[in-house]
């Protein structure tokens, strides 16, 4: 909570006690404490998060875009060897680029500065549109995406970016842990009275239970996964957000060894 003051702005951590004579409860006592030093240094280190990735994706597109010349053969050719650490390049900074975008998204949370463009949007654009994006991926994988979204479904009032970001994120971590040749289930459904949920089932190896509370986290990562698929720890988390700032729900179902079932609900369009 804030508190102004003398032309100050407080920040305090609130607890709330409840005082307890025989069995009933005849009060509560409220204690808070000033935190505003960690909130100023919190604020410092969003600030810094957005500067410098915002300053690093200019000279990162700039490399993917050099590279893409030196691999056309009207400047010159190159042997395997070489095109071979071109392609190396290209994709450590594709990486790196992801990992700029995420940590500006995470900035953009944390300040409470989400740009939600609201629409509506029947499912199957979000669907298409996120097909779209990791067709590659699966193809390098041989990965196969079963859909269900029957054009019945109503209008969802979404921001349809950010809700495209969060079903490639789900889409792309089922695929990297997939076994090759297998399926994924994409299902979007009317869930209760007034959302719609899409849901992403994998056939993996599955998330541990006593992982699934914390798996949400910013900067979590499942102890013993391959650190090449785990990635930043920040997509879950960012796409919590989005959906949550939407006023939608996110969860996740999973077993060991039957793989696991990524899902969130976006509201319908009721106007």
């Amino acid at each position: 909570m804030k508190i102004y003051a003398d032309n100050k702005e407080s920040h305090f951590a609130k607890e709330v006690f409840e005082v307890v004579n025989d069995g009933l409860v005849i009060g509560k006592v409220i204690i808070l404490k000033n935190i505003t030093d960690f909130q100023q240094l919190n604020d410092a280190k969003t600030t810094f998060i957005a500067t410098i990735s915002h300053e690093l994706k200019t000279p990162l597109s700039s490399i993917k875009m050099s590279l893409k010349l030196l691999e056309d053969n009207r400047v010159g050719t190159i042997n395997h060897e070489q095109k071979q650490l071109l392609q190396n390049i290209e994709d450590d900074a594709q990486r790196l680029l992801l990992i700029t975008g995420e940590l500006l998204d995470v900035a953009q949370v944390e300040t409470g500065k989400i740009n939600l463009n609201f629409g509506s949007t029947h499912p199957k654009n979000v669907v298409n549109y996120a097909l779209q994006a990791i067709r590659s991926l699966a193809e390098q994988k041989h990965v196969g995406i079963n859909v269900v979204c029957p054009e019945t479904l109503p209008n969802v009032m979404a921001d349809l970016d950010k809700s495209t970001w969060v079903l490639i994120n789900l889409l792309s971590n089922a695929i990297k842990y997939s076994p090759i040749k297998s399926t994924i289930n994409l299902v979007v459904k009317k869930h209760g009275g007034n959302t719609i949920e899409f849901s992403v089932k994998d056939h993996g190896q599955g998330i541990d239970a006593k992982y699934l509370s914390r798996i949400f986290e910013r900067y979590f990562k499942v102890p013993g996964a391959d650190p090449e698929k785990t990635g930043t720890g920040l997509g879950l988390a960012i796409a919590k957000d989005f959906i949550e700032a939407q006023g939608g729900t996110i969860g996740v179902e999973s077993e060991t060894g039957d793989g696991s079932r990524f899902f969130f609900s976006l509201i319908i369009n009721n106007t």
